[in-house]
């Protein structure tokens, strides 16, 4: 699936703007070794595609994930951005940093109920503290969320 046409051009700027990026970490995030357990194996979020700015995961929908109405709770695409939001910057952060979520939104705007979630997440900023990131989210040809969040950049400890 590509991205909508609104973060085919984010994707676009990020390039423009040289966002710094280490082909090495974006390839363990491809080759799912940077799955560390906990909620995105649960999840089974996997990254897909990477490049300056940007990140693409899927996520399959289960049965284990949807309401007892039949669609996939909030809280699962929720979590699914969240994971996108900070993935997307370890590529363009220096080597030992970390990235912290300070705060995101989310607009829930189409029911899930089958197939395949796809998430597209782009920088919008980056600076040497924080990150601005938006995250498109598509089930079945039609946006099914839209998030946007912020990161705090730390150095190692």
């Amino acid at each position: 699936a590509r991205a909508p046409p609104q973060l085919e051009e984010k994707m676009t700027q990020s390039r423009e703007r040289k966002i710094p990026y280490d082909e090495t970490i974006a390839e363990e995030f491809l080759n799912n070794k940077m799955d560390g357990g906990g909620l995105q194996t649960f999840l089974g979020i996997q990254i897909v595609e990477a490049g300056p700015g940007f990140l693409r995961g899927q996520l399959d929908v289960r049965p284990e994930l949807l309401t007892p109405f039949g669609n996939m709770h909030g809280g699962v695409l929720s979590a699914f951005c969240d994971h996108m939001l900070g993935c997307v910057c370890y590529p363009a952060m220096n080597k030992g940093q970390w990235a912290a979520t300070t705060e995101f939104k989310i607009n829930l705007t189409a029911p899930v109920s089958k197939g395949e979630v796809d998430a597209t997440a782009a920088i919008v900023n980056i600076s040497r503290t924080q990150a601005v990131v938006r995250i498109d989210v598509t089930n079945d040809g039609r946006t099914a969320a839209v998030a946007q969040g912020t990161v705090t950049i730390r150095d190692q400890r």
